[in-house]
């Protein structure tokens, strides 16, 4: 299974998924779910009519032309999908904990997000009569636009063996479902740690057209690594020496935390060794522990898709980083292929959104 990634940009559609959007002009996700009626046996869908989408008066019942799955069919595989979301990957994991999380009311119906920054200005006079006009300086706003495309996966459902577990009164096997959920939850944190931005637009606008992560955002503060932390001339001392470098080259560009610290595989077993500040005497903490211990630090993640001998320190508030979401993690019905093969997706539009000010400050420091 490998997740795709659509999207429509200048009316034009990039993929099957987007494709269909640009032609019915909207993305219904209750019209692509149709269920069998356990009471008539009859094809229906359930539509959203508006309003507050946790009542359920905000929803319209429809009869369909056809179905294949069951209610509890349906509710079986939203549940499987569900679950891989609860034991959601590291980096994404952090910014939903945090509440680092923008909800756009109609995501389906939005390709582009658009967001602005604004430079510093203003300064505070301090005066006897409060009468002496203070500089009225203007802010400078710069509007930015983050793509927002549908991140889908394909699985199916064979009529044999769906008919086949009716029959024997089994449960729906759902591992299709949680497979593809887990991929589509893969790419976002793919989005969120490696140096693959997802543009589109011209070549003149697909800077500010751009889904960047947190080792290629253009803002972010560089730092040289001079030796890689698995490299056994490399002490403890000097690993913590560079967090702390880290955290000032945050400080110079006005970022104070709470800071999250991320980490490749291949370093998570060099941050469980004693920490050692003299090259020869235990402090009785591991070097993790001893990182933790400086101010402002959360804590030390180990990511998988972190690309080897890269260290990120992230401050984690919404100005810094957020996760846009458009659409939660959803089962649809996509087509039919002759009698025995229905083809469904797990799809979600949810992208990092990796920020900095006018002034090109960013709160993200990258060690490599």
């Amino acid at each position: 299974m490998e997740p795709k990634v659509d999207m429509i940009f200048n009316g034009q559609a990039q993929g099957a998924v987007a494709s269909q959007l640009l032609a019915m002009g909207r993305l219904d996700v209750g019209m692509m779910k149709p269920w069998i009626s356990d009471v008539d046996k009859k094809p229906y869908i359930t539509v959203y009519k508006g309003g507050d989408p946790a009542n359920e008066n905000s929803y319209e019942t429809i009869q369909a032309n056809t179905a294949t799955l069951r209610r509890d069919e349906w509710k079986a595989l939203d549940e499987a999908i569900l679950g891989i979301a609860e034991t959601r990957l590291g980096g994404v994991a952090d910014l939903e904990a945090r509440g680092l999380v923008y909800n756009l009311n109609n995501g389906l119906g939005t390709t582009v997000f658009e967001w602005h920054d604004m430079s510093d200005a203003l300064e505070a006079d301090v005066t006897m009569d409060g009468v002496t006009r203070a500089n009225n300086d203007r802010v400078v706003f710069q509007t930015n636009y983050l793509p927002l495309p549908l991140i889908h996966v394909d699985y199916e459902i064979n009529t044999r063996v769906l008919a086949a577990s009716r029959n024997l009164g089994n449960p729906l096997d759902t591992t299709l479902a949680q497979r593809a959920a887990r991929k589509v939850l893969e790419k976002i944190e793919t989005m969120l740690f490696t140096n693959d931005p997802h543009a589109w637009g011209t070549k003149d606008d697909r800077t500010r057209n751009t889904i960047y992560g947190y080792i290629n955002h253009p803002d972010r503060n560089p730092v040289t690594l001079s030796v890689g932390w698995d490299d056994s001339a490399k002490t403890a001392r000097a690993i913590l020496d560079e967090v702390i470098n880290m955290k000032q080259q945050a400080i110079n560009d006005h970022f104070y935390g709470p800071y999250m610290l991320y980490i490749p595989t291949a370093y998570e077993t060099v941050l469980d060794e004693d920490y050692e500040d003299t090259g020869t005497t235990s402090t009785g903490m591991t070097i993790r522990e001893r990182i933790k211990k400086i101010s402002g630090i959360l804590d030390v993640k180990v990511v998988d898709t972190l690309t080897a001998d890269n260290v990120v320190l992230v401050q984690m508030t919404s100005d810094v980083v957020r996760l846009v979401k458009g659409l939660p993690l959803q089962n649809v019905e996509w087509q039919a292929e002759g009698k025995f093969i229905n083809k469904y997706k797990v799809m979600t539009i949810q992208v990092p959104q990796v920020r900095s000010d006018a002034d090109k400050r960013c709160g993200i420091v990258h060690l490599a």
